[in-house]
């Protein structure tokens, strides 16, 4: 009787990767795993999860902390668009027409579930993600912006008072927590989000306007 043939050995092999793969792929399973799970795992549970050993992870990433750090830079510092900036600085539009086109391509990327899950979680733990994103808003979105105002209305362009940031924050913290709303809550009343921004957008140049003069500045 013929005997039955053995079927090779069909499971797959784990392609080595090289030293900087590796690493790249560290750093988006550790992005996955704290939008999951938070930041409250130790090294050993990540690298457990991660299916490699603390040591080889301690090889890449010396500490935790250097970890998150990487985490940081890739979904915040990394997906900052170069053309933001120059966007809300271009005087040929109307700075209302300039808000609401950056607002658009901007929550196009912050809206993402591990982008919200990551900073919220940042922050019930304390890490510094949360803290080092608000004062790059500040610096590269609300400052600029208040300046642009400012040159808009026929104001002197002069750095913005803190409580004009605060009102800036007004606007940008309404759209950012629409956000929230719809990705984490799933309770955003409205799915049109060009109108959410528009509708934030028109009363914040509204508002400032009256602040501004209401200031004696205006």
């Amino acid at each position: 009787m013929k005997q039955p043939e053995i079927a090779p050995d069909e499971t797959p092999k784990r392609k080595r990767l090289s030293s900087t793969a590796r690493r790249q792929d560290f750093i988006n399973q550790a992005i996955e795993f704290f939008a999951e799970e938070g930041f409250e795992s130790s090294t050993r549970g990540l690298a457990k999860k991660l299916g490699v050993t603390q040591p080889l992870l301690y090889r890449y990433f010396p500490s935790k902390d250097d970890l998150i750090s990487e985490v940081y830079d890739a979904v915040y510092v990394n997906r900052w668009q170069p053309e933001w900036e120059p966007l809300l600085r271009d005087r040929t539009r109307h700075l209302a027409d300039r808000l609401n086109t950056f607002y658009n391509v901007y929550t196009d990327v912050i809206f993402n579930r591990e982008w919200m899950r990551i900073y919220l979680f940042s922050g019930l733990k304390g890490v510094d993600i949360n803290r080092r994103y608000m004062q790059l808003v500040r610096q590269r979105i609300l400052e600029p912006i208040l300046i642009e105002a400012r040159v808009e209305l026929g104001l002197p362009d002069v750095p913005a008072k803190d409580c004009e940031v605060e009102f800036a924050w007004i606007m940008h913290g309404g759209i950012f927590y629409y956000g929230i709303r719809d990705l984490i809550y799933d309770s955003a009343i409205s799915t049109d989000k060009k109108r959410v921004i528009e509708d934030a957008i028109a009363a914040f140049m509204a508002g400032l306007k009256i602040k501004l003069k209401r200031e004696g500045q205006g």
